[in-house]
């Protein structure tokens, strides 16, 4: 349900569960990539496509020497990495990671991520981008 400001005395004072159909989504890689996000990002990016109306989580990749462009947004990411090595430069601040590190990208910080590994790079982005698309305000810029 959505609600205005007249509503703000009908918040509910006891909680309920909104169980969706669909709880999982299989085999992520295989068929969820999203060819005009991938296309804008210019690496592959895979939607996990859950009925989250607060956090997103997407699977990216780089290929050895690969950049993203650099970008910020005014959601939140923390990155985990899955596989290889690289850096992310955060804003003036450049950031070396590998396999099993989580890197913390703040608001609308200017950033851009580089693959230094041989073999391809990996990671899961976990954003709040969908809670912000839903008051309006997710906002996304390249540099």
């Amino acid at each position: 349900m959505a609600y205005s400001s007249k509503d703000f005395g009908r918040t509910r004072a006891t909680l309920e569960v909104d169980l969706p159909e669909r709880l999982i989504h299989r085999e992520v890689e295989s068929n969820a990539r999203d060819e005009q996000f991938s296309g804008e990002r210019k690496h592959p990016v895979f939607v996990v496509d859950l009925p989250s109306k607060v956090l997103s989580v997407t699977i990216g990749g780089l290929s050895p020497g690969q950049s993203t462009n650099r970008h910020r947004h005014t959601y939140e990411t923390i990155l985990y990495v899955l596989e290889g090595e690289g850096f992310t430069v955060v804003e003036d601040r450049k950031v070396a990671w590998r396999a099993g590190d989580a890197v913390y990208i703040p608001t609308w910080a200017w950033h851009q991520h580089t693959c230094t590994s041989e073999r391809a790079c990996r990671y899961l982005a976990c954003e709040n981008a969908p809670m912000l698309q839903n008051l309006g305000v997710a906002l996304r810029e390249e540099g």
